[in-house]
């Protein structure tokens, strides 16, 4: 598991996988998180497994600790 921060924009993506190729993910699903203070996109690949996580008001569906240490996604 992965986790990128984008601080600027408050989205952070969680990896299930070392590496997801272009194309890999061919469906997502959107998810409203409790209180809707983020939402989820699910990214699937063709065989329906789960390959990252997308969480669009990071700060809001996610716990702090997980995002101080991540990495901005173009380092």
């Amino acid at each position: 598991m992965h986790i990128e921060y984008d601080r600027e924009n408050d989205v952070a993506y969680v990896s299930l996988v070392e590496h997801i190729a272009d194309g890999a993910a061919v469906r997502q699903v959107t998810v409203e998180t409790p209180g809707g203070g983020a939402d989820l996109n699910l990214d699937f690949d063709e065989a329906g497994l789960l390959l990252g996580i997308e969480v669009v008001g990071a700060h809001a569906g996610l716990p702090e600790e997980l995002l101080l240490p991540a990495p901005h996604p173009d380092r």
